[in-house]
């Protein structure tokens, strides 16, 4: 049971801000609800949780093991747990939704880069790290879906002008408060999570002259345009269930937990799969039935008929479907990252996952921004039809990635 305690402590810390993360989709539907802003200028809020998340990778990521990964750690908690506290108690403006993101992103730099580069220290073989890497991804999607339920559960569908819904950040910040309680009574070595007698300049060298791989490059475009397709679904099917499907708000922010229900569903039974099958196929099999899924779901989204007084009882069969496609979506992540991860040394850990979360962060803001103006200038459908785009990029990164592995190890590259 060796390292039993840190590890429960980085599920937790994963959970909390999953919670947070992804509850931009929510708040920015009640932001439309609650201020009227518009769809594209709302969707600028992606970009106060990412842009910062990139930033503070860059920079956090080479000196994060000589501050140490738990003392980081729990300072991006006590950050957060602040910034929570601080919304019930104000009359929110648009600007304080942009200043809590933004706190929370520059946190999940922190808690990211620590994670990854824990799961490294805590794991033996490349196997218990694609499975932990794998069911910790799992276990953030559990978070998504727990917290956008939770979200739903405090929001008024008849008063569209109501704040009681802010109420949520009381329960938010006591999350994160536990999390940061939990991690510091956890004990953890940290020893080999950097070089002995690197410093500080040439551990921010060594993570740029990662850059000037390409086996890397190829790897964080793939990285990329996978966040770029999941936050343009995650963020934005609040939305699309309100505008394109007209359910109320509450259902429509429901239905993006049944997608990270999926997502955390596919997260777990691809840690099982991955065991038996490589990992191109497996991937590449997952991203041709995410393909057929939305060729075949969005015309049936286009033609539902739904009632003045739908409720999960009695919506017709799309309003399940749609979301279930996250299940062939979700194994892609973690076991990208996990390739890669064990493929380098564990005091590179740390800086690898920097550029992980760096590059993932711009693709989740381009993605939302993205969809939010295809949203602005045609429809749902034709916005979450563009995806195929990205999807077609993707498969063809991932083959050039095993095939540069295969050819070239990235130790040699």
């Amino acid at each position: 049971m060796k390292n039993l305690l840190i590890k429960i402590s980085i599920f937790i810390n994963y959970f909390v801000f999953a919670i947070l993360l992804n509850s931009v989709g929510a708040v920015i539907l009640q932001l439309q609800r609650n201020l009227d802003i518009s769809k594209a200028d709302v969707s600028i809020l992606e970009g106060f949780k990412d842009i910062p998340i990139a930033v503070a990778s860059f920079f956090v990521a080479s000196f994060l093991p000589k501050l140490g990964l738990k003392r980081g750690m729990s300072i991006g908690l006590l950050a957060v747990t602040i910034a929570c506290f601080f919304m019930p108690m104000i009359q929110a403006e648009f600007w304080h939704f942009k200043l809590l993101f933004a706190t929370t992103g520059v946190a999940f730099a922190i808690i990211k880069i620590g994670v990854f580069a824990t799961i490294g220290l805590v794991t033996n073989t490349e196997q218990e790290h694609r499975s932990i890497m794998s069911w910790i991804e799992g276990f953030f999607m559990i978070g998504v879906l727990v917290g956008n339920l939770l979200i739903s559960l405090f929001i008024d569908d008849n008063n569209p002008k109501s704040t009681e819904w802010l109420n949520v950040y009381w329960l938010l910040g006591g999350l994160s408060a536990l999390a940061m309680i939990l991690l510091m009574v956890s004990s953890l070595d940290e020893s080999k999570a950097h070089k002995e007698g690197n410093a500080l300049a040439e551990d921010f060298v060594d993570m740029i002259k990662l850059l000037a791989k390409p086996l890397i490059l190829v790897f964080i475009i793939s990285a990329f345009l996978f966040v770029l397709i999941e936050q343009s679904f995650q963020t934005w099917m609040p939305t699309f269930y309100k505008s394109v499907l007209s359910v109320p708000a509450s259902m429509g922010i429901q239905a993006a937990s049944i997608l990270a229900g999926a997502f955390a569903l596919g997260r777990i039974a691809a840690g099982f799969v991955l065991k038996k099958m490589k990992w191109l196929p497996f991937l590449l099999i997952c991203l041709a039935l995410l393909a057929g899924c939305i060729i075949i779901n969005l015309p049936l989204a286009n033609a539902a008929e739904i009632s003045e007084d739908i409720s999960w009882f009695n919506a017709p069969l799309i309003v399940y479907l749609f979301p279930l496609m996250g299940i062939f979506l979700a194994p892609i992540y973690p076991t990208i990252n996990s390739v890669v991860l064990t493929a380098i040394p564990k005091y590179l850990h740390s800086s690898m996952s920097g550029l992980i979360v760096v590059f993932s962060a711009l693709g989740g803001t381009f993605g939302s921004m993205i969809t939010g103006h295809l949203f602005e200038a045609f429809d749902g459908a034709t916005a979450f039809y563009l995806a195929l785009v990205p999807i077609a990029l993707l498969a063809t990164s991932l083959f050039i990635l095993n095939r540069m592995f295969i050819k070239k190890p990235l130790n040699e590259s």
